[in-house]
């Protein structure tokens, strides 16, 4: 773990947004390096200004479109609307902002689960365990991941497929689902640029805001189960398609006992620095 890692409180500290009038709410940035912030920050309050907006109901699917991107030394500014609030479903957007900048807007679909009449679910790859997968603290002092089969999205020189398993926890995480919700859409917004350009070599994400300009445009996030952020997850994804400047991934999300519990897509920018020089990266 190097001297760049951050307390985990400080991601949770995030979560904690302060509430300025109806519907507005304030929150802080986290992460370092870049001042540009972190999409999976804001998918992961955007989740917790949802959830408070309508309280007794479940987060199920959030759609966020990255339209710019926002500096982490200046605060957001969010405004949670809500469209409707059924006894089953509700839905609400919220609109991220640094002052006149809009930077995202989110679309949640939140419902209050019901019993089964039907039951059926995608099977989790085999591969080997998160104890058999070295793994170590990334960003965050408790955030583990452990790449399965040492993959290295880094060297340019690591050549395969357009895939990647990644085990990961939070540990010593709150239980509770909105902030395992929370910690999980944080996640997972931070591989499918790496998976896309795996199969070309000479390229990796080492060389994103660099040498190359990338960035994610659009991510959806669906809940299928309840789960635990600070019990291991496997982040099952694969890039099907790379072309035009644009990159698309999907994955699952499974328990470490094969339960799925999430699924998510994401668009993404992956293209050569525009001719004029002072583009600011979408984030």
């Amino acid at each position: 773990m190097g001297d760049d890692v951050l307390a985990l409180s400080q991601l949770l500290d995030a979560l904690r947004m302060e509430r300025v009038g109806e519907g507005r709410l304030v929150a802080q940035n986290v992460g370092g390096g870049r001042d540009v912030v972190f999409g999976g920050q804001i998918l992961a309050q955007t989740i917790v200004a949802a959830t408070d907006a309508q309280p007794g109901k479940e987060v199920k699917t959030v759609q966020t479109i990255f339209a710019r991107g926002g500096r982490v030394t200046e605060p957001l500014d969010l405004v949670v609307e809500t469209m409707h609030a059924g006894r089953t479903f509700g839905s609400v957007t919220v609109t991220v902002s640094q002052g006149p900048r809009l930077c995202a807007r989110s679309l949640v679909l939140l419902h209050d689960p019901e019993p089964d009449l039907i039951r059926h679910a995608d099977p989790a790859p085999t591969v080997d365990a998160p104890g058999t997968t070295p793994s170590h603290d990334y960003e965050f002092d408790g955030w583990e991941m452990g790449v399965v089969g040492g993959v290295d999205l880094s060297d340019p020189d690591d050549v395969g497929e357009a895939e990647l398993l990644v085990w990961t926890r939070f540990r010593d995480a709150p239980d509770d689902l909105v902030t395992s919700q929370a910690l999980l859409a944080y996640s997972t917004d931070g591989f499918l640029i790496g998976t896309a350009m795996r199969p070309h070599a000479g390229i990796s994400q080492v060389q994103a805001h660099l040498a190359i300009s990338t960035g994610v445009v659009s991510h959806t996030l669906t809940f299928h189960e309840p789960f635990r952020a600070n019990q291991w997850m496997l982040l099952a994804q694969e890039s099907s398609y790379a072309g035009r400047g644009r990159s698309y991934g999907r994955a699952h999300v499974f328990t470490e006992d094969g339960t799925l519990v999430a699924s998510f897509v994401q668009d993404a920018m992956i293209r050569s620095f525009p001719d004029s020089a002072g583009e600011r990266p979408v984030l």
